[in-house]
């Protein structure tokens, strides 16, 4: 690393955090579970016939922590939810361990227990363990939450951001940037008179009705932080094979359109924190994205580009029929989105 010092863009989810993952944790911590650099880690009990299961560990700093659609509470419950479902996982049980600033108020921290509980039950978890630290007033602000979740792999479900194959067709279940721009909004006080909200939700539900529709699916990912763009390029590079997505077929809301434009955002680096891509074989892909929108999850989703064996690396077909280079996020657009 070029750095000799951590950067708010070191927790972008774009190129320093790439760096920083490959230089550092990858480099110390590397075995073939980690080395695949999924969403959740996929585990097998050692013994004949043993489950398949998915870990995965995430904290969150959002601010302010109550937002258009959602709050801190909230988005750990999905955030987690979501990560396990990416690897084709049913998500069962999780973790929550909070680090609270001395003065924080009580009746904040419960709306926010609750939030939390309204939203496991909404995707069919339980929060079984977690901790509680308090440090002095100034170390903190106000409130950080850190949750890990376990969920079961079926068998006959392979997922990964390795799988991509050239020719799979894919899919995203919806409009992209939502919950950046609402975050960014009530962090701004914004005002958009089409209330605006975060897209934040779990997606366990609509990835198991996928699923029922087709195995076949090769890669699933949420585009969180770095948005879409940057999320392409891990699969890319991941997977070694090119993307062509085509901006006509991005769904694409005219608020987060119009708010972009004024900030100086491109809408494909916005985070979100209710939508996925997937990578699934030509001959499923429609099958799939029927599934997909019969759900409320997924009724505006789309076909949105290809994979392809050349060029590598990820290309955007603008609406002029040129095609446009799409790196991972360079700097931090938006700080604390998560």
């Amino acid at each position: 690393m070029k750095n000799d010092k951590i950067l708010l863009s070191h927790g972008s989810g774009g190129r320093l955090t790439h760096e920083l993952v490959e230089t550092l944790f990858k480099k110390y911590f590397s075995n073939p579970i980690l080395n695949t650099l999924d969403d959740s880690a996929e585990l097998r009990l050692g013994y004949p016939g043993g489950p398949r299961l998915a870990f995965t560990t995430d904290s969150f700093v959002v601010n302010p922590i109550f937002f258009p659609g959602g709050d801190i509470g909230r988005l750990s419950v999905c955030g987690t939810v979501n990560d396990l479902a990416m690897k084709g996982a049913v998500p069962r049980w999780i973790a929550i361990a909070a680090i609270i600033e001395e003065g924080f108020e009580l009746a904040t921290l419960k709306k926010v227990v609750l939030s939390i509980s309204k939203a496991a039950r909404e995707a069919g978890v339980a929060v079984v363990t977690g901790d509680t630290k308090v440090v002095e007033k100034g170390k903190a602000d106000r409130l950080f939450l850190t949750t890990s979740g376990l969920g079961i792999i079926e068998e006959g479900v392979n997922v990964s951001g390795k799988n991509a194959r050239a020719g799979d067709e894919i899919i995203i279940n919806g409009t992209i940037g939502d919950h950046g721009i609402s975050v960014i909004a009530a962090r701004n006080d914004f005002k958009f008179s089409s209330g605006l909200k975060s897209d934040c939700a779990p997606l366990n539900n609509l990835v198991k009705k996928m699923l029922a529709a087709s195995k076949s699916i090769n890669v699933l990912r949420d585009p969180t932080r770095g948005g879409l763009a940057t999320t392409l390029n891990e699969i890319a590079s991941s997977s070694g094979i090119g993307i062509i997505i085509e901006e006509k077929l991005i769904p694409l809301k005219n608020e987060v359109r119009a708010a972009c434009g004024l900030l100086g955002f491109d809408p494909l680096y916005v985070a979100n924190e209710g939508k996925l891509v997937a990578f699934a074989p030509g001959a499923s892909a429609g099958k799939i994205l029927k599934t997909m929108k019969s759900d409320k999850l997924g009724r505006t989703s789309a076909i949105i580009g290809k994979a392809v064996s050349s060029p590598k690396g990820v290309w955007l077909k603008t609406l002029s029929g040129t095609l446009r280079p799409l790196m991972m996020l360079e700097g931090e657009q938006l700080p604390r989105i998560c």
